[in-house]
């Protein structure tokens, strides 16, 4: 056992953690509106600029999407569309359409909590964000906050199949 005293838990506030758990915030707030629990924000000389969560339930949209809402913000924030020194923390990675915007964006950094191996464009399914072809490149950090961030997602869709289950009078083991 150390004589040493014990070291204050120390919180950077400019990590990768930090803006991650800003974004999971968020996509708890899309979870008690029963939207796909996904968070976004956009961060600029590490302060946000932009938050967002899922709304294409709310807003009956189906573009809705945390990265959509928050690349509109950060535009109307910073009175222009090229982001090209903004950084997008995203609780799941993002699909091929958030992805195009992303690109189209030129935003500089995509960090994301999950991949998606069935529908992420940022690795998971394909590499949009780094597609050779297109005019720009996003570099990507994934898997901050990994568990946390597909807990929430696998917590909701469990909640949902339960709910489904007990709608048709079955156990979710039987459907």
């Amino acid at each position: 056992m150390s004589d040493a005293p014990e070291q204050p838990l120390v919180i950077d506030l400019r990590s990768d953690q930090h803006f991650m758990g800003q974004a999971l915030r968020l996509a708890q707030r899309a979870y008690a509106a029963e939207e796909v629990p996904i968070g976004a924000v956009i961060v600029r000389r590490e302060q946000i600029i932009a938050r967002a969560f899922n709304q294409v339930e709310t807003l009956k949209d189906g573009t809705a999407h945390a990265e959509m809402l928050a690349l509109t913000q950060a535009q109307s924030a910073l009175e222009d569309w090229r982001l090209t020194d903004c950084d997008l923390y995203v609780t799941k990675e993002p699909c091929p359409m958030c992805a195009g915007a992303i690109i189209h964006c030129r935003l500089r950094r995509v960090i994301f909590g999950c991949p998606d191996e069935k529908g992420g464009a940022a690795g998971g399914l394909l590499n949009l964000l780094q597609h050779p072809s297109l005019n720009h490149r996003s570099e990507i950090t994934p898997e901050v906050m990994r568990e946390e961030c597909a807990g929430i997602l696998q917590s909701f869709f469990r909640e949902r199949r339960e709910a489904a289950a007990k709608e048709k009078g079955k156990t979710p083991e039987e459907t």
